[in-house]
């Protein structure tokens, strides 16, 4: 939904890259599906309240039919192989969009490539942080034998954003 969102977004000029950024950030950290916050978000930033529901409306209908009726058909179709093989080859898809628009946002956001006619344009606070949560979590997974919390991860990275953008 990330990526969809991104692009809608981004052709419509209803924010900049760096806004939208902005409120991803939020928006993961806040509870809630990413697609629901960041619709309601650009909604309301585009048509006020009535944006907000329309754009949130707008997120949740369809999913909520689609899952409705497959939710009704799903136990009389996962007996057969071709719908199993079908949900394992829309697996790898799913993966490859999601580590594509983390790849562009990450890209976008710490060397500054948006095309490829861009240059290069390093934001080191954003790279020391991100070498520095990298660094935390290893760490920690050393350390507890497990994952950090994302809470914990989003309040370090809070932090340092705090310290290298606003007092550095």
């Amino acid at each position: 939904m990330i990526s969809l969102i991104r692009e809608k977004v981004l052709v419509n000029n209803w924010m900049t890259e760096g806004e939208l950024l902005n409120f991803i950030a939020v928006s993961e950290s806040t509870p809630g599906p990413i697609a629901v916050n960041m619709a309601t978000f650009v909604g309301s930033t585009q048509g006020g309240l009535f944006g907000s529901f329309v754009a949130t409306l707008g997120v949740v209908l369809p999913s909520f039919i689609v899952i409705l009726v497959i939710a009704a058909f799903i136990r009389n179709l996962l007996k057969y192989k071709g719908v199993n093989a079908f949900l394992g080859g829309i697996r790898p898809c799913i993966v490859g969009l999601i580590l594509a628009t983390a790849l562009t946002m990450l890209l976008g956001n710490l060397t500054g490539i948006k095309t490829y006619e861009s240059s290069f344009n390093f934001d080191f606070p954003g790279i020391i942080i991100f070498a520095i949560l990298i660094t935390t979590s290893l760490i920690w997974k050393k350390w507890k034998h497990k994952a950090p919390s994302p809470i914990v991860m989003i309040l370090i990275s809070a932090g340092l954003g705090l310290i290298f953008y606003h007092i550095l």
